[in-house]
């Protein structure tokens, strides 16, 4: 039985009343939580598990090893959303993190600054042409970037700001010429193979390009619109360099504290280990939320910051949204693709032609665009591939307290790994697992030896310990049909939703997803400006 159909229980104490109430202390809900708090709103925070983070929360894997959770590095935080909330993360190190392309026949590919301002390992004409792509590539995502920090726009309500955004955007694109503009618009929904095939030679260049467009999303290279997704990551920025990405001081265990102090100097209230049971609503207006142990507590406003469909298909009441909504969520694409690898290590791994200080870097198996291509291909069948490509970083590096002296942590993000495996994870993962082991030991000769403990995690364990419906990173499917107007559906794409005082604020919402901070700072913007569809 869900939580909807579950009988109500009566309040063990008293009802407590709030400005706003936000579900899920993840990077969007402390964002929103903390910029509603600043407006003097009194806010609490309702966190299921037993610390603040979501899927940023880390936790012990091996005896004296943790992972810092399900990202390994930032590029997508905005500044400023950083900036209005006081969210401090220093870069380390720095927006000219390199990022290693290897392919196991050549020496890698090295691209320096932010997105490969220069590469090392490739001819000089490979490197110019890489930069002539990057340009305009850059260029383009920073078009699509207007739309990100604020609402989409509503069909048939359309609004001065909406207006602005669009004439920005063309004047943009007209600043540039008429060549820039059609080549815009023609490649707007290409898909990333052709487009790196019209300008690259190198096997490399291209596999990363096609490795990053299609990371957590269920496409392949050749796939129509799957050039969408570099742009997404295009409009990342690190010290004003669009495209530069970055591990924080002290690692990725730093993300989440930066986010909980923001609240916490709003005058957040956060409490911990309190699962949401129902959100009260009544003739369509949302009213609060009662707890799993029967506390009922009232606020006029309600932000849900964890998945659309965990909100609508877990904790609402069927006869307040309504048959054709619940349809629309329901059919939100959210199967994941990725997995998720945490390795212990005796000592730090050396992977092959790479320089030591490099490994601090991002390390990317994707050895061409047909190898990304090939990769894809199973996981339309509900297989994973016998090659994955893959992304590496080695975190304990940056923090130390990751792992004991003198060891090592890895962590991988491995695509493709389909959700719905035909055979069933329960028999996959060790094969996979051993797959995936097999790729870094040719890759990095004798690292196989020293592995301490290895932890390996599924879309479907993805999805039980940070319930992500899928196990979906971004929420959902970050593909044409479902982004913008359409996030996660029509009718709930502005934040609004069809119960009045409900919203939503997490990937699943508009921008979408990464550690960006935009859907939960949009969302709580939107209230504040009255909330309204």
């Amino acid at each position: 039985m869900t939580s909807s159909d579950a009988p109500l229980k009566t309040p063990k104490t008293a009802a407590h009343s709030y400005d706003a109430i936000v579900i899920g202390a993840g990077h969007n809900g402390l964002a929103a939580a903390a910029k509603l708090g600043r407006s003097g709103r009194r806010v609490l925070v309702l966190e299921a598990a037993n610390a603040p983070g979501g899927a940023a929360r880390g936790r012990e894997f091996a005896p004296g090893f943790r992972s810092a959770g399900l990202a390994h590095l930032v590029n997508r935080l905005d500044p400023e959303v950083a900036r209005d909330l006081g969210i401090a993360l220093a870069a380390t190190p720095g927006p000219a993190m390199p990022t290693a392309v290897l392919d196991g026949e050549r020496e890698p590919a090295v691209l320096r600054g932010a997105y490969g301002e220069t590469i090392d390992g490739v001819t000089a004409d490979e490197a110019a042409a890489f930069s002539r792509l990057r340009d305009k590539l850059v260029f383009q995502a920073g078009v699509l970037k207007r739309f990100l920090r604020r609402p989409p726009p509503q069909l048939g309500a359309i609004g001065i700001g909406d207006i602005s955004t669009l004439m920005a955007a063309g004047f943009g694109i007209i600043r540039k010429g008429r060549a820039e503009g059609r080549d815009f618009l023609r490649m707007l929904l290409m898909n990333v193979a052709d487009v790196a095939d019209e300008y690259l030679d190198d096997d490399r260049l291209k596999g990363l390009l096609a490795f990053d467009a299609t990371l957590g999303i269920h496409l392949g290279p050749r796939s129509p619109t799957s050039l969408l997704g570099l742009y997404y990551r295009l409009t990342g920025e690190v010290d004003g360099k669009a495209g530069g990405q970055f591990i924080p001081e002290g690692g990725m265990a730093a993300v989440a504290p930066a986010f909980l102090k923001a609240a916490e100097t709003a005058g957040v209230t956060i409490r911990c280990g309190a699962r949401v049971g129902r959100i009260l609503a009544d003739r369509g207006r949302a009213g609060g939320v009662v707890l799993a142990d029967g506390s009922e507590l009232t606020a006029p406003v309600v932000v849900s910051a964890i998945h659309p469909q965990a909100t609508f298909l877990q904790l609402v009441d069927a006869a307040e949204t309504g048959t054709g909504f619940l349809r629309s969520i329901r059919h939100v694409r959210s199967a994941g693709n990725v997995a998720k690898l945490d390795l212990a290590l005796e000592r730090m791994p050396n992977f092959s032609g790479l320089p030591g200080r490099d490994h601090a870097g991002r390390i990317v198996i994707a050895r061409s665009m047909t190898h990304v291509e090939n990769a894809f291909n199973p996981a339309k069948y509900g297989e994973f591939s016998p090659d994955p490509v893959m992304e590496i970083v080695l975190p304990s590096l940056a923090d130390s307290t990751l792992a004991p002296d003198g060891a090592c942590t890895l962590s991988a993000l491995v695509q493709y790994a389909p959700y719905k495996l035909k055979a069933g994870w329960e028999t996959g993962k060790p094969a996979f697992l051993k797959i995936v082991i097999d790729i870094l030991e040719r890759h990095a000769p004798g690292i196989g030896a020293t592995v301490v403990a290895a932890n390996l995690s599924t879309p479907t364990d993805i999805e039980t310990e940070y319930n992500l419906p899928g196990g979906h990173w971004h929420h959902g499917e970050l593909q044409a049909d479902q982004l913008l107007i359409n996030r996660p559906t029509g009718t709930a794409s502005g934040y609004a939703t069809p119960i009045e005082g409900l919203y939503l604020a997490s990937a699943g919402a508009h921008p979408g997803g990464g550690i960006s901070g935009l859907a939960g700072w949009n969302a709580a913007r939107h209230i504040l400006a009255g909330g309204s569809r």
